[in-house]
């Protein structure tokens, strides 16, 4: 306030209107007039109410990319052209460090020693960051009468679809260790012979992985599955929570969206492992009196503590390699179940409630395509027609 009195005192400007002060002051908007992109992003992050994760993925793309190129333009002169640039100076920024790590010159790669090339899923999710600061500028009349310059910006970002490890790609994989894409999937037999590795193996962590091949949980809705919505006997366990780490911590939080809150039905199968499981873990338990953690959840160690969810993909990660399988990643393992259900002839809406998708389409756009079974059994039915209906007459 006092460097704004100063301001229009010595430029003989005249006095600031006290409403529009007080709703400066109210919005946390900087008092010398209209912010730049750098005062209302430091503004904004300071104000907004996401989870831990969310905010650490904001302050991430506003710190690397969205203030060091964007801060100095004023908020609502910010056009979609500026952006434009933002994206074209981390293309050539990943041009420039890719042709310097394949250099002859040992001194031009060490140039570029430890720097990554920026992705576009980052991209994305730097437009993403930046349209929704530009959209609560808007609606807190931080600026007013002007396009969300974001929203008028695509960004590329294709989402890989998974790919089944056909015996034909299995094979090339062996000879060259060639994987074909980020996202694979094994078949049902594959997937079976995996359990049965673990089982002997990975006992101690074998019904958590059996619940997310069969049932297809998020990593930390399976590490953060509560006791207390487990109901064996009613063949039914409730998604209510998650475990994540922030910061060297494991913290519990609700599922990701509302979606995300569901409960899941057990297989007769599923029942029996996760009964025999937890006959187990009450034998820890007793062993281990009085020192026993009460975490509340259904999953735990041998000690009765959290499975931290790195942990749990870097030992799916060792009992793959084990086993000899061609690699997928323990979120793949989701995609087994997916698959599998929509093979099985399960209603799409049905596998997308399961997944806790909020809509059926991406559900039918992420999986439907490596559902081979379903395909030929649609192109048979189609000849079958022709054969019944369009047949040359004898």
């Amino acid at each position: 306030m006092g460097d704004l009195l100063q301001r229009q005192v010595s430029n003989r400007l005249p006095m600031p209107d006290l409403d529009e002060l007080r709703h400066r002051l109210r919005t946390g908007s900087p008092l010398l007039g209209v912010p730049t992109v750098a005062e209302w992003l430091t503004a904004w992050l300071a104000k907004i109410k996401v989870d831990e994760s969310t905010l650490r993925s904001y302050e991430s793309q506003v710190r690397t990319h969205l203030i060091p190129h964007l801060g100095d333009i004023v908020l609502d002169r910010l056009r979609p052209h500026h952006i434009e640039d933002l994206f074209d100076r981390i293309e050539a920024r990943n041009t420039t460090i890719c042709e310097a790590q394949a250099s002859n010159d040992p001194a031009v790669r060490a140039s570029v020693r430890g720097l990554k090339v920026t992705g576009p899923a980052t991209v994305a999710r730097a437009r993403g960051t930046l349209r929704k600061a530009f959209n609560d500028a808007l609606a807190r009349e931080i600026i007013t009468g002007t396009a969300n310059p974001a929203s008028l910006i695509k960004t590329a970002n294709p989402r890989p679809r998974p790919v089944v490890w056909e015996p034909e790609r299995i094979a090339r994989w062996k000879t060259t260790g060639h994987v074909p894409s980020p996202v694979m999937v094994w078949p049902p037999a594959l997937a079976r012979e995996f359990l049965d590795f673990a089982a002997e193996h990975s006992p101690d962590l074998h019904p958590m992985l059996h619940f997310m091949t069969y049932r297809g949980p998020r990593r930390g809705e399976a590490c953060g599955l509560l006791d207390a919505e487990v109901r064996l006997g009613q063949h039914e366990v409730s998604i209510v929570n998650q475990l994540a780490r922030y910061g060297g911590r494991l913290r519990q939080k609700p599922p990701k969206s509302e979606s995300g809150n569901r409960d899941l039905i057990l297989d007769a199968d599923t029942v029996a492992v996760l009964k025999a499981y937890r006959a187990r873990r009450i034998a820890w338990q007793l062993k281990a009196g009085s020192t026993w953690p009460d975490t509340g959840l259904f999953f735990v160690r041998r000690n009765g503590k959290p499975w931290n969810p790195g942990t749990v993909s870097q030992a799916f990660r060792r009992l793959v390699a084990r086993a000899g399988l061609p690699p997928v990643r323990l979120h793949d393992l989701r995609h087994v179940a997916a698959t599998v259900a929509l093979a099985a002839g399960v209603d799409i809406k049905v596998v997308s409630e399961q997944l806790g998708h909020s809509t059926t389409t991406l559900t039918r756009d992420t999986y439907q395509s490596v559902v081979k079974d379903v395909h030929h059994e649609a192109a048979a039915a189609v000849a079958d027609v022709f054969r019944t209906n369009y047949g040359r007459k004898a």
